[in-house]
């Protein structure tokens, strides 16, 4: 076994502590499958400041098909439309489905590559899920987007073995499930959720409806 995959078998072993503890609740909110509306510890936003008229709370998981669906056909647009031009908050929260132990390290080096680089690190993440369905370990390419935001292997392998982190990324899941959520990706809009049938999450008409209505008010 080389050095690289013998270190990612010890953080895999040490996320898997906390992949177990969420395991139950990785079932329960399965991808694909709702509240959320006052700020959670551990919120990632993008757009208007927090207080703003409007509040788009997405979860969302680095390991979720549907997630990574809605990323690329609906996140260009939303983006454009309604988070560039500050018209409303967007706040990503993290909730690891199957295999809960990737989702977990891949959002704990996330984190690590700092606030400015989280969500690009998450997006990458995410459109690397085609390469794991092609036969490509989890493993690699978490350590190439993490070399990607600037983090060395070592970095990486501390980052994803740190206790505070793992607790933290429990807690943040346990939050999620309390709030009622049951799957990914759930998109709420001042604490509504908004729902697609069929779809990949919710569709941009569907959320511009709900967030034009509330910006109206």
């Amino acid at each position: 076994m080389s050095a690289t995959k013998s270190k990612f078998a010890a953080m895999s072993r040490r996320a898997a502590i906390t992949a177990a503890a969420l395991a139950s609740m990785a079932a329960m909110a399965g991808c694909g499958g709702g509240g959320a509306g006052a700020a959670a510890e551990g919120d990632m936003a993008m757009g208007a400041p927090e207080g703003a008229k409007v509040t788009v709370v997405e979860y969302a998981s680095v390991t979720c098909p549907h997630c990574a669906a809605w990323q690329e056909q609906v996140w260009p647009q939303f983006k454009a439309k309604y988070v560039d031009t500050n018209q409303v908050r967007y706040v990503f929260r993290e909730l690891p489905t199957p295999p809960a132990n990737v989702a977990v390290a891949g959002f704990m080096v996330a984190r690590c590559a700092g606030e400015d680089k989280y969500f690009d690190v998450v997006h990458a993440i995410m459109e690397s899920q085609a390469e794991w369905r092609a036969g490509v370990n989890p493993r690699d390419t978490l350590f190439r987007v993490g070399n990607g935001a600037g983090l060395s292997n070592q970095q990486i392998e501390d980052c994803i073995k740190d206790p505070e982190g793992l607790k933290a990324a429990d807690e943040r899941a346990r939050a999620a499930v309390a709030a009622g959520v049951t799957g990914t990706p759930a998109f709420f809009v001042n604490g509504t959720q908004v729902i697609t049938p069929g779809g990949e999450g919710a569709s941009l008409e569907d959320l511009s409806k709900a967030i034009d209505a509330e910006l109206a008010k």
